[in-house]
């Protein structure tokens, strides 16, 4: 069993193994403790071809790995897991992988009746609380009902933390900052501008240049309106360079223009062939998919940067299979893409009357190809202009694979909204599209930004404030 001077033990949940295959290995030097129930709900879970069954799959390999060749005595003095070293003085550490090979005494109070697999956790955790008073056990848990339940009965539970990308979302990059006031007395030394192929450059020098990243927005609220973006950084010195504006009726893009400063910014994004990457993110009605959509119809039938436009997105309940009815994978998917054809109507208003609006309807459809997310692995897009809905329901892992389909000539959209999250087990803080905001915002291939103001209508626009 587990030493009696173990400083931590954490009792591990199924659901973080489930969520998170590689969590045994994330808690440094403590030591983790694996109930029976926990083996026994994940050889209950690894049938099937979803994410959680793949995650359970995995862990089952890990531990295999970690048991090669351990005797029983050996298993019961606890698997060593990888060390860790926090500082070149210090010693590695080492934490150990215990599973429970006794029965332990039921200590669940009376209010917990039965023998659930939760309480049995409950129970287990208890159990070794009371045998090593010496250490902190704690469990950790995705369940937030079984944390509450957890605390009730006087036991430390967690969340597995080690998923998120943020402590907290108000730390998320927004993708502008406002200059102050004072910016130009402060910066304006050896300041340098010059334009160059119809775009207006600066060079500007100071101590506020350290705390930007590439393709970030820049602006000032006063009348004269400065909006640009970082172009490159190098130490006190960057090159900023003055944003277009799709505001204006000559800048149009498939017909549609900027509303707001924000989704000015989000078409310079998406319209700028050098970024591979653009994340949007806001909540609803904020012009997300009609502006990815736009800017796409734009680049592919004007400009021919791209091939053809991919949509796809997240179809709930998410991962599981989209079904064997007839039908080919892009009918399937219509049910899930209302989005894309709601938008779609609102850029082919053309003057033809039924006879132009079916031959407009018809010459979009061909360049443009619904695909799910299931069938995405293995695959490569070349030139082609990806557009992924509903980003926020995916896990990190989901997006590191479908970003990773990517070939040469290819630029992927994220939209989505991080306060509509339907994937279970995940959060604001954990979603993939978080992950990928932050890891993100200092490629000089990527951009973001948060959009702020409903545009969809009066009504939603007063709803979403009131309601």
């Amino acid at each position: 069993m587990v030493p009696h001077n173990s400083p931590r033990i954490y009792v591990l949940d199924t659901n973080v193994l489930m969520h998170d295959p590689t969590s045994i290995f994330r808690f440094a030097e403590h030591n983790i403790f694996l109930p029976m129930v926990v083996l026994e709900e994940l050889d209950n879970g690894k049938k099937g071809m979803s994410e959680v069954a793949r995650n359970v799959r995995q862990v089952s390999r890990f531990l295999d790995e970690l048991m090669a060749c351990a005797s029983k005595e050996e298993i019961s003095n606890g698997l060593p897991l990888p060390c860790v070293k926090n500082t070149e003085d210090e010693e590695q550490q080492c934490g150990h992988l215990f599973f429970q090979t006794e029965q332990l005494q039921n200590s669940l109070p009376d209010s917990l009746p039965g023998m659930t697999p939760d309480n049995n956790i409950l129970s287990t955790a208890l159990a070794l609380q009371d045998l090593y008073k010496d250490s902190q056990v704690i469990m950790v848990s995705k369940d937030i009902n079984l944390r509450i339940k957890a605390a009730v009965i006087g036991l430390q539970a967690e969340d597995y933390q080690n998923d998120q990308a943020l402590d907290d979302l108000t730390l998320l990059y927004k993708g502008e900052t406002e200059l102050s006031e004072d910016f130009w007395e402060t910066h304006s030394k050896n300041m340098e501008s010059w334009r160059e192929d119809g775009h207006t450059f600066y060079r500007v020098e100071g101590p506020n240049t350290r705390e930007w990243y590439p393709n970030q927005f820049l602006y000032t609220e006063d009348d004269a309106a400065f909006e640009a973006m970082v172009v490159s950084m190098d130490g006190d010195d960057a090159m900023i360079e003055l944003v277009d504006d799709y505001r204006t009726t000559k800048r149009s893009v498939w017909g549609i223009n900027a509303r707001n400063r924000e989704q000015n910014f989000a078409l310079n994004l998406l319209m700028n062939p050098e970024i591979d990457f653009v994340s949007l993110l806001g909540t609803a009605g904020t012009g997300k998919t009609l502006l990815a959509l736009a800017a796409g119809l734009t680049q592919v039938l004007d400009h021919n940067v791209y091939k053809e436009i991919v949509m796809s997105r997240v179809t709930v309940p998410v991962g599981e299979d989209i079904g064997f009815l007839p039908g080919t994978e892009e009918e399937k998917m219509t049910p899930w893409m209302g989005a894309l054809m709601d938008n779609l109507e609102v850029l082919t208003q053309t003057e033809g009357g039924e006879w132009g609006r079916a031959a407009t309807d018809d010459l979009l459809r061909s360049r443009i190809r619904i695909h799910s997310l299931n069938f995405m692995r293995g695959r490569t897009f070349l030139n082609k202009y990806i557009i992924l809905d509903e980003a926020q329901n995916l896990t990190p892992k989901q997006m590191k694979t479908l970003i990773t389909r990517a070939g040469p000539g290819t630029k992927i959209v994220c939209l989505g909204n991080v306060a509509q999250i339907d994937t279970p087990y995940l959060t604001e803080t954990s979603s993939g599209l978080t992950y990928v905001v932050d890891r993100f915002k200092n490629w000089d291939h990527s951009g973001h930004i948060t959009l702020q103001r409903g545009e969809r209508s009066r009504l939603a626009d007063f709803a979403s404030q009131t309601l």
